[in-house]
């Protein structure tokens, strides 16, 4: 049913050190976020690739990078919806030697050199996505199962402590966990069944990371203004009539500041005014400001006081089209 949404997350991170000088203080903790990021969306491609290649036989509906609003919001990593039951995984990609702790609640992981590390443990970010999934249910008169693991990406993941009530898994073992449920009385007629599974994707919301610049707090003086060329990945385009060309590799691109304007989007504010357009992308008042309408970004105030409010709808077609 769904597929994992584009990782906004990412490309701020990537676009944001293209933007920084070299030698900035912050670009090793944003190289640091990338590889962890890019290690979390590899680990879940793993698991949606195992689900692509094991039918079951009986009713089931998957969804990946599913995000959803309760009291709280919650992204649930995979997710397996039966007319009998629910199930939800969380994914971890870390490396190292293992240790599940509970008392505090605890991941630690012991690298080849003997640091160790921390983090929050996926058992209880498990049962966080659980208890609120239970909830979303609860609120559409929906009672069902939940059934939950964690599930390590790859094999080589070294196991020393597992957790005391939690299954963990490898994602060859998914569908065989899902298939050993018993499924002795259905919970969801076959309407129901299939109202539930469109009002899981019509309820999804894209995750919005914060601007990198807030995230990580980095003057918005340190990143380079410029568009940049999709060909030759050099700032610096020049707006002509109709289009933009690169003065390193002359390639043209006609819409070369959209693109531009979402990296502003990721890294900087969710807000622009024409003045900050203008010094932005390089160009004049007049045309900035049919940049501006043109993306069809909703104007508040008048005159200089005026800004752009910009929501990530205005960057859909982008997305869908462009960045995949």
């Amino acid at each position: 049913m769904k597929d994992r949404d584009y990782s906004l997350k990412l490309e701020g991170l990537i676009t944001a050190q293209d933007r920084l000088p070299a030698g900035h203080l912050i670009l090793p903790v944003l190289s640091a976020k990338q590889t962890a990021v890019e290690a979390g969306i590899g680990g879940e491609e793993r698991v949606a690739e195992v689900f692509r290649k094991s039918p079951f036989c009986f009713e089931n509906r998957i969804y990946h990078d599913l995000s959803l609003s309760c009291d709280e919001k919650f992204q649930i990593d995979s997710h397996c919806l039966t007319p009998w039951h629910g199930f939800v995984f969380e994914v971890k990609n870390i490396g190292g030697v293992l240790e599940f702790k509970d008392n505090p609640p605890q991941l630690i992981s012991t690298k080849d050199n003997g640091h160790q590390f921390g983090y929050e443990s996926p058992v209880v970010q498990l049962q966080r996505n659980c208890d609120y999934l239970t909830e979303w249910l609860w609120s559409r008169n929906i009672q069902l199962p939940i059934y939950r693991a964690v599930v390590l990406a790859y094999p080589r993941q070294i196991v020393k402590v597992p957790p005391a009530h939690t299954t963990l898994l490898f994602p060859s073992l998914v569908p065989t966990f899902i298939k050993n449920i018993r499924r002795p009385e259905q919970k969801l007629d076959p309407d129901t069944f299939a109202w539930l599974s469109a009002e899981l994707l019509r309820s999804h919301q894209r995750f919005i990371p914060r601007p990198v610049s807030e995230a990580y707090q980095i003057p918005l003086s340190d990143f380079r203004p410029g568009v940049r060329c999709k060909v030759c990945q050099r700032l610096g385009m020049i707006k002509l009539p109709r289009t933009w060309v690169c003065p390193t590799c002359d390639a043209t691109d006609p819409i070369a500041h959209q693109k531009n304007l979402l990296e502003w989007f990721l890294i900087y504010k969710r807000t622009i005014t024409n003045r900050e357009c203008r010094e932005f992308l390089g160009v004049d008042i007049h045309t900035a400001k049919r940049i501006l309408q043109g993306m069809g970004f909703k104007g508040e105030g008048d005159y200089r006081y005026r800004k752009y409010l910009m929501e990530i709808n205005n960057f859909d077609f982008l997305i869908k089209n462009d960045l995949r």
